[in-house]
């Protein structure tokens, strides 16, 4: 365990950027997926089964292609951590979109607001609480995203530290590994939980008054 402290830092700072890049990304593409397919009703028609469909392949299956045709870098976990998280935020986020207040959605464009007025002062605020329940079950599939990534090709990141104890049999750093990578997934599903009490505070009063 004394040799291990020299490299645990980099390699938890190289998964912890993987997981980071893929979740901004995943933020940016599942709620543009969701505005589309809640502007554009069609659109929804054609693509949710697409959606289903992403979730359906098996991510062991795709990640070896992903080495193929983007090598053994930065880019692939990335991907990989975008295709395991962007769809539980798009689902979450449209979702939120159907329960918004019709009828002041109403009022608003009888007061000839613009489809982006509507957006920024009803449909965004009264989302966030969805978001942040699409984006706290994103953020706990992150972390085993990168490392599933690191599993099929990587120099380094948890995952391949967790590869490399388990080929070696060096059980107590498998446990140890396997503990950092819990307290990882337990410290962004904070970040987020904070993040949200401060964006969303009226969602927390709603519950306290319940």
């Amino acid at each position: 365990m004394a040799g291990m402290k020299g490299m645990i830092w980099p390699n938890i700072w190289q998964t912890l950027k993987e997981v980071l890049i893929g979740l901004t990304f995943s933020i940016a593409i599942g709620a543009a997926i969701a505005v589309l397919m809640d502007m554009v009703p069609i659109f929804r028609a054609f693509i949710q089964p697409l959606l289903v469909v992403s979730q359906t392949v098996p991510i062991v299956a795709i990640a070896p292609l992903l080495i193929v045709w983007f090598g053994f870098g930065l880019r692939p976990k990335v991907i990989v951590v975008i295709l395991v998280c962007f769809f539980p935020l798009a689902l979450s986020i449209l979702e939120g979109f159907q329960t918004v207040d019709k009828d002041l959605i109403k009022l608003l464009k009888t007061m000839h607001a613009t489809k982006w007025q509507v957006y920024r002062k009803v449909k965004f605020p009264a989302v966030l609480p969805y978001f942040y329940s699409g984006l706290k079950i994103a953020v706990t599939y992150s972390v085993m995203g990168a490392i599933i990534g690191e599993w099929l090709g990587a120099s380094e990141g948890l995952g391949v530290m967790l590869t490399r104890a388990t080929k070696s049999f060096m059980t107590a750093r498998l446990f140890a590994i396997s503990a950092i990578i819990v307290a990882l997934t337990f410290l962004l599903y904070g970040a987020v939980e904070t993040l949200q009490r401060l964006s969303a505070p009226w969602f927390y009063r709603k519950e306290d008054d319940q």
